[in-house]
């Protein structure tokens, strides 16, 4: 039974969405100590969190970024702000998915099943997923011109410096990795990332390519994804080869 972390301040609609997540066989939790969220967050250990972006003390994006130092745990927003501007910054600090008030449910649920999905179920890239052998899953490498990517941990290797990446940064590098030295349409990228595409704001994408690109320049890569104008991205390392799954 997957476990739902949910962190709104208004008691009503906190109240809904934990109706609905048990509807749907979820366990769920509301926050009630919005000082400090992380000591109920911890004792609960949520598959997926909830997050409200206006929250007395502190906001969600603040909470974004404390969860996000301690946890990779997907965070889908849930905020009355419909602006281009506040979705990208729920992305930028960590955010993984974003729906606007007032709440459709269905497609909040929707949106819930899909990133579980992506998580921890048949798309999965990490250890321990659903449906497949754990000694096959640690073994599963992707690589390209020197570049690994370490699927059961969701690291990237470059000459023995590894980073450690989100879900949506996997995905990408994983996309990319496929086909080194190609370009990969954002359509495809977009589509890798998320089910509902006709929600997601285009530079929601734009934003997570961006946050890989700090990953890559962590490593010592700092122009290893090209932008194509119009077209997508490329994965461009010197001296690189065909990936491949081993």
């Amino acid at each position: 039974m997957y476990r739902v972390f949910i962190v709104e301040d208004d008691g009503k609609i906190a109240a809904i969405l934990k109706n609905k997540m048990e509807q749907y066989g979820y366990a769920a939790e509301a926050a009630s100590d919005f000082r400090d969220l992380l000591p109920e967050l911890e004792s609960f250990e949520p598959q997926l969190v909830l997050l409200d972006i206006n929250l007395p003390y502190f906001d969600g994006y603040y909470w974004c970024r404390q969860i996000r130092s301690r946890s990779n745990v997907p965070i889908i927003f849930i905020s009355a702000r419909a602006g281009e501007m506040d979705q990208v910054m729920a992305i930028e600090n960590g955010g993984d998915d974003y729906i606007t008030k007032p709440i459709q449910l269905e497609l909040l649920m929707a949106k819930v099943r899909s990133v579980l999905r992506r998580t921890y179920g048949e798309y999965a890239i990490t250890e321990g997923r659903e449906g497949g052998d754990s000694s096959e899953s640690l073994s599963m490498e992707l690589s390209a011109g020197g570049l690994r990517l370490l699927m059961s941990r969701n690291e990237l290797d470059w000459e023995g410096k590894r980073v450690e990446l989100t879900k949506n940064e996997g995905l990408l590098a994983e996309c990319l990795m496929r086909r080194p030295g190609h370009i990969v349409a954002r359509e495809t990228l977009l589509e890798a990332l998320w089910d509902d595409v006709q929600f997601v704001d285009d530079n929601t994408l734009t934003v997570n390519v961006t946050r890989l690109r700090k990953k890559l320049e962590e490593l010592g890569l700092p122009k290893a994804i090209e932008t194509i104008r119009g077209q997508g991205y490329k994965l461009s390392l010197e001296g690189s080869k065909s990936g491949g799954v081993r």
